[in-house]
């Protein structure tokens, strides 16, 4: 298999921590990807010009990070997705976690944009979204249990991204809990494989 990936997206995370928490890793060539690169080939395999994007070896492709994640989630018979219940609760906290992530990508993207292009309306509508999810993770990080599910992964991706892209805007303030919850999880070998780093200039 190879995995089209970026070394700072998110989503490209939440698939390498899943490859090691299911320990394929080493079954994966990686392919680094620049998508904004107006030669990159990206198109050709994802027609949506995004990463990641896995390439399986009878050259199927699948994309994006949640098919992925639970493609090699039943490759190894793991037990990232649950089933039952609890399934439906990671699946949720997946959702919240990656609509934090998408708000988070919109912000900066945003704020690359030519400054007099820029709203401070639409940025300060994702910040929102953004603290609401938050809030909603502080309140119910008690209840996730101890063995990582998709939802576990998603969370702790999202919550290093804002570190990554907002560090100045530190979202632990009133939320101890999550913090406390982070600080462990981001400790495990498969969240520190993957911190994400901008390429050298």
């Amino acid at each position: 298999m190879k995995l089209r990936y970026a070394p700072t997206s998110p989503y490209v995370r939440k698939v390498v921590v899943c490859l090691h928490e299911l320990g394929l890793d080493d079954r994966v060539e990686r392919i680094a990807t620049n998508v904004w690169d107006p030669e990159t080939d990206i198109g050709g395999t994802n027609p949506l010009g995004k990463v990641p994007a896995l390439v399986l070896d009878d050259g199927m492709v699948l994309f994006d990070s949640p098919v992925i994640c639970e493609y090699i989630n039943d490759l190894t018979g793991g037990t990232l997705f649950s089933s039952g219940d609890d399934r439906w609760w990671a699946l949720r906290l997946e959702a919240l976690a990656d609509g934090i992530l998408d708000a988070a990508i919109l912000r900066l993207l945003e704020g690359r944009r030519p400054e007099n292009l820029q709203s401070a309306d639409w940025s300060a509508r994702q910040r929102r979204a953004i603290d609401r999810a938050l809030d909603v993770l502080e309140a119910e990080v008690e209840h996730w249990g101890e063995t990582p599910t998709i939802g576990h992964i998603t969370a702790g991706c999202a919550l290093g991204y804002l570190d990554f892209r907002f560090g100045h805007e530190d979202w632990r303030p009133g939320r101890a809990k999550l913090a406390s919850w982070y600080e462990a999880f981001a400790a495990r070998p498969s969240m520190q494989a993957s911190v994400p780093k901008d390429p050298p200039a």
